[in-house]
């Protein structure tokens, strides 16, 4: 009996591997971001609700370390960003993380959202503030609340108790609302997640 308690304790107490980052690719502005503007070849880039014509990659040549990223300034609509691996599901239990670089301007609060290999979506009620310059934010995924997401027109719902995370098939951000131009908008730099991997 000791032997069963000690090898789930250890299993538990197990952090996984980087299952994938994505950086934006080195290249011109342009709306809306796709696929080509990816550059991990394990991942396709899927954008959701009505806004999702007007998310842009972007890019200013000032300041000097400026990076490549996402805006969501213009989109007058609510919209989604999600990230699917082509060869695994993500297994989000245990010391699982997902952390990203991004700046919010406004009331814009950046948020996780996945899928579940149901289909089901799911949305934290965690999120990324406004900040004046870049910063890194990481999220224990055992520390979230997860709220249903209808992920047509990205709204959130009900909270979801103990959601099933062995297998998420996309996983992403939005930040609920509509742009607002420079003054009232979300950016993402970089995106990573470290999770278990379950072969499709």
């Amino acid at each position: 009996m000791a032997m069963s308690i000690f090898s789930t304790v250890s299993q538990a107490q197990e952090r996984p591997d980087l299952l994938f980052r994505e950086d934006w690719k080195v290249s011109p502005a342009e709306i809306p971001v796709n696929q080509k503007h990816i550059v991990n070849d394990d991942l396709v880039l899927h954008l959701y609700g009505p806004g999702q014509d007007s998310l842009k990659k972007s890019h200013h040549d000032k300041p000097l370390d400026d990076p490549y990223y996402v805006w969501s300034g213009l989109c007058l609509e609510n919209w989604a960003i999600a990230f699917e691996h082509k060869d695994y599901y993500a297994n989000l239990t245990g010391l699982s993380k997902i952390q990203w670089r991004a700046k919010q301007f406004g009331f814009r609060q950046l948020h996780i959202i996945i899928q579940l290999i149901n289909g089901d979506w799911l949305v934290s009620e965690q999120a990324d503030g406004a900040s004046t310059d870049w910063r890194i934010k990481a999220f224990n995924i055992k520390d979230l609340t997860w709220r249903q997401l209808d992920i047509e027109q990205v709204v959130e719902g009900k909270i979801v108790e103990n959601p099933d995370l062995s297998k998420v098939a996309q996983i992403g951000f939005t930040d609920l609302m509509r742009g607002g131009k420079s003054a009232s908008c979300s950016r993402l730099d970089w995106f990573e997640v470290y999770a278990f991997r379950v072969k499709k």
